[in-house]
């Protein structure tokens, strides 16, 4: 009874309010559906992590000694240490990708390539408001719209922002269904919207498909050698899909993989998610910097989108330039749906699904530019 008492007397109101966060990003992942195989566990971990005296996370506990938590261990071993955790996801993430779109349509990398400026906009910000520019570049990169790219980089670099810039990264990555309508709006007129583009895909024979990730590979390792374990691992699981004879680790890949590995990153960035280091006005200086960064990096899509225009025949509804961040397949389902409610007639999906697979591919190379000329601290 006495250990209850020393208990709740540790209570802050600081841990009670990541509880709430906890709460919050629970009801998100299960009321709401926002990519709740991520938001649950880590709005479950806020919680664990935040009960005083809590056996899992690495502490020194009166009477009992110096107790080795599995979350802390989990945080050493999947992310710290060697981030196997972000880069085995990539595998499933790229045996998920079908590069189909931007094979028989090149010309969709551009937007991809477009939609990263909310990263390098955001980075100057962060860096004019004073944090340190390892600190400034992690926070850029949530403007990626890639949570695994966010927490690396991050990791990475020896940001001290880690809980934070991973929270920001997977709650914007779950509400574009919201964010992005909006900043569409702000950028595009209605006759924008209802443009009509048609699809007609080329044929991509199957060695073209097996030769794409191993030249997009070379070519990333050549150009930015910092982004060649983020790159490597994302074309690696699409090399698995494309090759025809690995069918069933392919399906693992995308199935299995992904979802135990979402699983337990979700609940081990939890260990940067302690009162103490996460309730703070950085914090919350940092959830309005990767809202800013996902909101440029969407008008920056649809901007480019509309100066093409200026000197093309067959115009690019400018939505589909939107679509150019790394949030695959929710940012597409948007442009399709917002399509449609311009013009019933109006279907852009398989234009906007080129242009969101070409920024994931985009958003790891801005990763590994960021490490390549940023110094870190690890």
């Amino acid at each position: 009874m006495e250990f209850l008492y020393q208990g709740i007397a540790q209570i802050t109101w600081q841990q009670i309010f990541m509880w709430i966060i906890g709460g919050t990003l629970i009801y998100l992942a299960i009321a709401k559906e926002l990519e709740p195989a991520l938001l649950l566990p880590m709005g479950f971990g806020a919680i664990l992590v935040n009960i005083p005296m809590s056996g899992v996370l690495n502490q020194n506990m009166a009477g009992i000694g110096e107790v080795h938590g599995i979350i802390d261990w989990l945080f050493e071993v999947g992310i710290s240490s060697s981030e196997m955790m972000p880069l085995l996801l990539f595998i499933g993430i790229g045996a998920m990708i079908d590069f189909g779109p931007i094979l028989s349509n090149p010309k969709l990398l551009l937007f991809g390539a477009a939609a990263q400026f909310g990263i390098f906009a955001t980075i100057t910000v962060a860096a004019l408001l004073g944090f340190p520019i390892h600190d400034a570049a992690s926070i850029g990169i949530i403007g990626a719209a890639d949570g695994p790219t966010s927490i690396l980089v991050s990791q990475r670099l020896g940001s001290n922002f880690i809980g934070p810039i991973a929270v920001a990264a997977y709650s914007y990555m779950a509400l574009v269904p919201i964010i992005q309508p909006i900043a569409i709006k702000l950028c595009t007129t209605e006759k924008d919207r209802k443009i009509k583009m048609k699809y007609n895909p080329k044929s991509v024979s199957r060695m073209t498909r097996l030769l794409f990730p191993i030249g997009v590979t070379i070519i990333a390792g050549l150009v930015a050698p910092a982004s060649i374990s983020l790159v490597g691992f994302l074309m690696f699981g699409n090399l698995i899909r494309e090759c025809g004879v690995l069918r069933s680790l392919s399906e693992t890949a995308q199935k299995d993989l992904v979802n135990l590995i979402t699983l337990l990153l979700g609940i081990t960035i939890a260990a940067s998610m302690r009162a103490e280091n996460f309730v703070t006005f950085e914090t919350l200086l940092i959830m309005g910097l990767g809202l800013l960064a996902f909101v440029f990096d969407t008008i920056a899509g649809a901007l480019f989108a509309k100066f093409l225009n200026l000197f093309l025949k067959e115009k690019i509804n400018p939505m589909v330039g939107a679509a150019g961040i790394s949030a695959f397949p929710m940012s597409s389902r948007v442009i399709q749906k917002m399509g449609l409610e311009a013009d019933s007639q109006n279907h852009l999906l398989m234009h906007a699904v080129g242009a969101n697979v070409s920024g994931q591919i985009a958003s790891v190379i801005a990763g590994g530019v960021i490490l390549g000329l940023v110094p870190g601290l690890m």
